[in-house]
């Protein structure tokens, strides 16, 4: 029932940061566990950021210290804060509930591209 859209990318330094978006519509949006996912040409779909209905977040290995997911309820938003891109980070980002995992539904995503 949750629809999600993914905004804040763009083209960035390396070194530099980017703040993502993923606004939600729907009901019982505080209830939901939130993921941060990406997909790079070539490579699969990784979790990069996860976040559970009370605030406990879990990060990949690759982006931890660097990057923070938050959510923000009252506004039904989580965020994902990048810090210290890396060219490997380029990547489309994806935001998620499980619910919506389980049953393959994805949005458009967002393009984050880092590069001199």
């Amino acid at each position: 029932q949750v629809q999600l859209v993914e905004s804040g990318g763009g083209l960035v330094q390396p070194g530099g940061s980017l703040r993502l978006s993923c606004k939600a519509s729907g009901n019982f949006f505080s209830i939901y566990n939130v993921g941060w996912y990406r997909q790079a040409p070539g490579k699969q779909r990784e979790l990069v950021a996860h976040i559970t209905s009370g605030g406990s977040t879990n990060y990949a290995d690759s982006v931890k210290g660097r990057f923070t997911i938050s959510r923000d309820n009252a506004n039904n938003t989580v965020y994902l804060q990048m810090n210290s891109l890396k060219p490997d980070d380029t990547a489309v980002y994806y935001c998620n509930t499980e619910g919506r995992v389980a049953t393959q539904n994805w949005g458009q995503g967002t393009q984050v591209t880092v590069s001199t």
